[in-house]
């Protein structure tokens, strides 16, 4: 699809390729994210979203096209724009042995940030009263919390999270979704990547669809499945159980109104697709 880049934004990518020996993994991939926003890049494994991550955190070079950080081209990143960044990705790289104060004491040093702000930050992701735990004795969920509280010690102002809640509970993932949304509020730029279309949905502001390498569609969540409401209908629930399909327009406005008259709606439910679904309708393939 047409994506017209920003030279502005805080994160941009224009027409990017990369090829891996004969394996074509990104075929002109381009978009753009402006500040403090949550940018989904949504897709099943293998669709290229970490190859993207590590081309526009200089660990990759593409093959063509640009990418952008801060206005800093990826390939040329320094230690001022690295400074400004987090990063939670597939491996913690924390170290066991040592405890959660003790791991983020070290990131303390590497970025020269005020060891008093430790505490603080275990209290943002709810591990303050673990603060003296070995890492080797946190669960995963708890482990992901403090890789998140690593990657935001330093107040990044784009934090780049890859999968983040991939194989946690329930509860645990709705922690860290409340932690992602508070950092956007904060101020924070975040670029997630995740095939869970329920947490791409609760916290992106914009997704982009990523399919075998091409983004096959980006938009505001709630107007990419209202886009692809083909069946444009309502579901209305009876209060003796009985179910009514009717069309969404004005041709049926005198039933939902006789309905809701004599008081028989027990709910009523719009057919916008969600992500999920509009994804497969666009690639013929699911997110896993």
């Amino acid at each position: 699809m047409d994506i017209k880049v920003k030279n502005d934004s805080v994160i941009a990518m224009n027409n990017i390729v990369m090829n891996f020996g004969n394996t074509e993994a990104l075929k002109g991939v381009s978009f753009h994210i402006d500040h403090q926003r949550i940018f989904g890049l949504l897709g099943p494994s293998g669709a290229g979203k970490t190859t993207i991550i590590k081309i526009l955190t200089g660990q990759l070079k593409p093959t063509s096209g640009d990418a952008f950080v801060n206005g800093m081209n990826s390939e040329s990143l320094d230690d001022v724009t690295y400074s400004t960044m987090g990063l939670v990705l597939d491996t913690t790289g924390l170290y066991d042995r040592l405890s959660c104060w003790q791991n983020l004491s070290i990131y303390a040093d590497i970025y020269n940030v005020d060891k008093n702000l430790i505490s603080k930050a275990l209290e943002e992701v709810g591990l303050l009263e673990a603060r003296n735990k070995p890492v080797s004795k946190l669960s995963k969920g708890m482990k992901q919390r403090l890789s998140i509280a690593r990657a935001t010690l330093h107040n990044p102002n784009i934090l780049f999270l890859d999968e983040p809640t991939t194989g946690l509970d329930p509860v645990t993932m709705n922690q860290i979704h409340d932690n992602i949304l508070k950092l956007r509020d904060n101020g924070t730029t975040i670029f997630l990547t995740t095939h869970n279309m329920e947490e791409a949905y609760k916290l992106c502001d914009i997704v982009a669809l990523l399919n075998e390498g091409v983004i096959v569609e980006m938009d505001e969540p709630k107007r990419l499945c209202r886009k692809y409401n083909d069946k444009n209908e309502i579901e209305i629930i009876l209060k003796d159980g009985s179910r009514k399909i009717l069309c969404n327009s004005p041709d049926c406005a005198e039933e939902i109104r006789e309905f809701f008259s004599k008081d028989e709606v027990e709910s009523i439910h719009s057919s916008e697709p969600n992500l999920e679904t509009v994804f497969i309708h666009l690639t013929g393939r699911g997110l896993l």
